[in-house]
């Protein structure tokens, strides 16, 4: 049985949605406000409906997943597989098989300021303080690059 809990973020960045998801989803952007987690972060793959993707650090461990859904300017669901450990995709181990699968979902909407940005994520419980934590952070930086067009 699945163990995970739901955590919602969200934000109101005074930019248009266009720019948000370019800023958001582009390898510069995601480097930069993914960074909040860890820095050097980085994905492969692309951000296509049913493609792979894999989300990782500088020693090249991280998370395995597929775009779920995705619907441009409006909707992305990432759905969570597993573990990359030392290169190497992990989709059955106890530790994976106890929350996976695990969705990732970020719903933009075009509002009077801007763009509100809506995070949900479905994680483990044992990494809710650090979300917690790091995803307002998270926020931020993105709000940041998004409204400082210059940076």
């Amino acid at each position: 049985m699945r163990n995970v809990i739901t955590i919602n973020f969200s934000t109101v960045i005074n930019a248009p949605v266009e720019l948000v998801w370019q800023r958001m989803f582009d390898d510069a952007g995601f480097r930069n406000w993914t960074s909040a987690f860890c820095e050097g972060s980085y994905f492969e793959g692309k951000w296509q409906q049913g493609e792979p993707i894999r989300f990782l650090s500088p020693s090249g461990d991280g998370m395995v997943a597929t775009i779920a859904e995705l619907e441009p300017l409006n909707f992305v669901s990432i759905k969570h597989m597993g573990f990359v450990v030392a290169g190497k995709d992990d989709l059955s181990s106890d530790e994976v098989t106890s929350w996976a699968p695990a969705y990732e979902n970020y719903y933009f909407k075009t509002v009077e300021d801007g763009t509100e940005l809506k995070v949900e994520q479905e994680i483990d419980p044992s990494y809710q303080q650090f979300m917690t934590e790091k995803w307002p952070q998270a926020l931020q930086k993105l709000k940041t690059l998004c409204e400082h067009t210059g940076t």
